[in-house]
């Protein structure tokens, strides 16, 4: 258990879902507190729901200084926090994603929030996207299935659990964790996001209330920390190499041909004794 704290008091914590307000206030009060309860790293979420198959213009993400005025110093560190932009999709139709859309590359973090079946499997198998926001406060229109859940494991998409909207009501708190529940055993437990959606400060939770809120759904110690560190770590991660459209590395032998470094030919007199390598004939010859 003790080893468990040390590893935790090492993580950085993130939470990589802040709704976002045109007030600036509130914006500025929601970001100090997250700081204050410790989080390093957050994302200010812009929720996108098209309708129709008319396009539609997509909400830019604004800069940082018009979004606060000042960035907090986190909890125990000696850094200011670090604020991220998310776009969340609320999507009923396939034909509401733009694969090569320009706007979702001014974004840092990439979800979609499926409400019917079939754009919750084409998330799993097929859309380039980092995060599967599932709306966890009302009764579900479809089922986990464990193929499709799977299969966005493999593909480094994770699934995100908001928390805040079981604070402010009771009814939304038992869709909450009975929707939780079912998708934690569908994940066993893996690629499971918790985050906030905070609207207000008062919303916060700090990691540690996390982790201990991560038990009401079946979640170990260990994936609960995971949810709030180490996932989201490889969420970014995933997200960058999303934008760069390659995340794959090249290695090169390099060859020094300096005289130096040179292997020296070989002679007549070193390709005797069965063509042993000259230091193996040393040794041999010592030992007689």
């Amino acid at each position: 258990m003790w080893l468990f704290q040390i590893i935790i008091n090492m993580s950085v914590f993130m939470d990589l879902n802040l709704t976002f307000s045109a007030d600036k206030s509130n914006m500025q009060q929601l970001i100090d507190m997250a700081a204050h309860l410790g989080f390093s790293t957050v994302a200010v979420n812009y929720t996108f729901e098209p309708t129709g198959k008319k396009k539609q213009a997509i909400p830019l993400p604004k800069p940082i200084d018009e979004l606060i005025d000042q960035l907090p110093i986190v909890q125990g560190r000696s850094r200011p926090i670090r604020v991220l932009n998310r776009l969340t999709l609320v999507m009923s139709d396939l034909n509401h994603y733009r694969p090569n859309s320009a706007e979702y590359a001014k974004f840092d973090l990439l979800a979609v929030q499926p409400t019917t079946e079939k754009v919750f499997h084409a998330a799993c198998t097929q859309l380039d996207v980092d995060v599967i926001s599932v709306p966890m406060t009302e009764k579900l229109a479809f089922f986990f299935k464990k193929a499709p859940v799977n299969m966005a494991a493999e593909r480094g998409v994770a699934f995100e659990v908001s928390y805040a909207p079981a604070i402010r009501d009771a009814t939304m708190r038992r869709y909450t964790i009975a929707n939780a529940i079912s998708l934690a055993q569908a994940c066993k437990g893996k690629n499971v996001l918790v985050s906030s959606a905070a609207a207000k400060p008062l919303e916060l939770r700090g990691p540690y209330d996390i982790i201990n809120l991560c038990s009401l759904i079946g979640l170990s110690d260990e994936a609960a920390k995971r949810s709030v560190s180490c996932l989201c770590r490889s969420l970014l991660l995933h997200a960058e190499t999303r934008t760069t459209a390659s995340g794959v590395i090249s290695t090169k032998k390099c060859c020094d041909s300096s005289p130096s470094q040179q292997e020296a030919p070989s002679t007549p007199g070193d390709v005797d004794q069965g063509g042993a390598p000259a230091a193996k004939r040393v040794k041999s010859q010592l030992t007689d």
